[in-house]
């Protein structure tokens, strides 16, 4: 009992000491960098894919995730999300051996100027599973498992791409250029003289006069 006690202490102590260091058990998902500080998730709430992302981002602690878009500096879509099952091989029987399943999710974050900061990126993740028509309710559940594991897979793929979104740079404004003074000849064209007798040709004259008879 005593032993039993005094690892539950140390448990304590130790959890209160990587509390007081800032230590944060999911880690450091998205990290300091980003151009924004909150997000708006574009996903229904009654969609798996949408209620991981909202736990995963609101327990990195750096973005908060605002219930509407107008709050937030950024907005995560989900452009697509397809689940695709194919069969990969039969049995001497012509039954299915194996499936392969194939979870696609294609997603952007644009900033309130409604500019992208990620454009639209395709996530695919494959998984193969084998079938025994004699199991069904287990191949189901296997089925079901494997997708949830794809798509736990995919919100981290998710998070390291928007981690990794730079602020996009402003272009760089060019010196204007020198204004040439008022009344300075421009580049090219001979100096006026200002004696009366014209220079441009080097004595020889340029207009054109009729033939004499």
């Amino acid at each position: 009992m005593l032993k039993h006690r005094l690892l539950l202490c140390a448990l304590l102590v130790s959890t209160l000491a990587l509390s007081a260091c800032g230590f944060k058990l999911r880690g450091s998902v998205l990290g300091q960098n980003l151009p924004f500080k909150s997000i708006y998730i574009n996903v229904p709430a009654t969609s798996s894919l949408g209620s991981e992302l909202r736990r995963n981002i609101r327990g990195s602690g750096e973005v908060t995730v605002t219930d509407t878009a107008d709050e937030a500096e950024a907005v995560l879509s989900i452009v697509s999300e397809r689940r695709d099952k194919t069969i990969l091989s039969l049995n001497s029987q012509g039954r299915v051996r194996e499936y392969g399943l194939d979870y696609t999710v294609v997603f952007r974050v644009q900033n309130r100027k409604h500019a992208d900061l990620l454009p639209p990126t395709t996530i695919t993740l494959e998984r193969d599973m084998s079938y025994n028509e004699n199991e069904v309710l287990a191949k189901e559940s296997e089925e079901a498992m494997l997708y949830r594991d794809m798509q736990s897979d995919a919100v981290q793929q998710m998070l390291r791409r928007i981690a990794a979104i730079k602020p996009i740079e402003k272009p760089v404004e060019m010196p204007a250029s020198s204004a040439v003074p008022t009344g300075a000849p421009a580049a090219g064209t001979p100096a006026a003289s200002t004696s009366g007798v014209d220079t441009s040709g080097a004595g020889t004259s340029t207009r054109a006069y009729p033939a004499s008879h």
